[in-house]
């Protein structure tokens, strides 16, 4: 994204937030999170390449982490950072509470340009992990139905493999991080080019079921301790602005 488009989107956001403190008529949260479907697509369904990812109906929980690891550089990538940087910890609860609510159809997955051997090897590593190399099934956190755990974890279904794959690399190298102890980091540090490539391409060839709604808690124990498994509660917001 150019520089100037960053900045048309930091504009947008200000301007917005203004309308809103200018006239309590207009608080109406399709009107403020314009700038984030401006990226993520009409009521946050994801771009037809969906190299951002849907956001709608994701767990409020994961949603709200999300937005303070962009804001508080957990997480790397400058056009959502400046679109956050002002804004408070009630904020985002309330943007990531707005786009968990919304119940929109899923569309069909893309077909999967991948050999046999190449899907399988991703549904093996999805659904039984790998215990020679200590990596766990990705539906051990993530849910049977791939839908993701209310409140913190999200699904992986609906997802690009571009996406996807691009997500894992960014655990390998530090570009996506979370609070520790960072269970993803460890977990994407076990997978080889060709784990990562696999695990894209099958997740991204499956439909969603249930409408991608999230279980409402895990069939069992997680495989390991998650410090993403937390939202701190956010404090009240005493200045009656967006600046925190």
């Amino acid at each position: 994204m150019s520089r100037g488009t960053r900045a048309a989107l930091v504009l947008c956001a200000g301007l917005m937030w203004s309308a809103v403190q200018a006239d309590p008529a207009a608080d109406d949260m399709r009107l403020r999170v314009l700038a984030c479907t401006a990226c993520h697509g009409k009521e946050g369904r994801a771009t037809p390449g969906a190299y951002f990812p849907r956001i709608a109906g994701k767990p409020a929980g994961y949603l709200y982490n999300q937005l303070l690891n962009f804001r508080d550089g957990y997480r790397s990538y400058p056009p959502m950072s400046h679109l956050l940087d002002y804004l408070t910890d009630e904020y985002l609860h309330e943007i990531a509470g707005y786009f968990a609510s919304l119940e929109l159809p899923y569309a069909p997955p893309a077909p999967a340009p991948a050999a046999p051997a190449r899907l399988e090897r991703g549904r093996q590593l999805v659904r039984q992990g790998d215990e020679g190399r200590k990596i766990p099934a990705c539906s051990q956190c993530h849910g049977d139905a791939m839908t993701g755990v209310a409140p913190f974890v999200p699904g992986l279904l609906g997802l690009s493999r571009d996406y996807v794959s691009s997500q894992l690399g960014a655990w390998q190298t530090g570009q996506r991080r979370a609070q520790a102890p960072d269970c993803m980091a460890r977990i994407a540090h076990q997978l080889s080019a060709d784990d990562v490539g696999a695990i894209a391409a099958w997740l991204s060839a499956q439909p969603v079921p249930g409408q991608g709604k999230p279980a409402s808690a895990f069939k069992g124990e997680p495989p390991m301790p998650c410090g993403g498994v937390h939202v701190p509660q956010p404090a009240a917001r005493v200045d009656g602005g967006a600046g925190r």
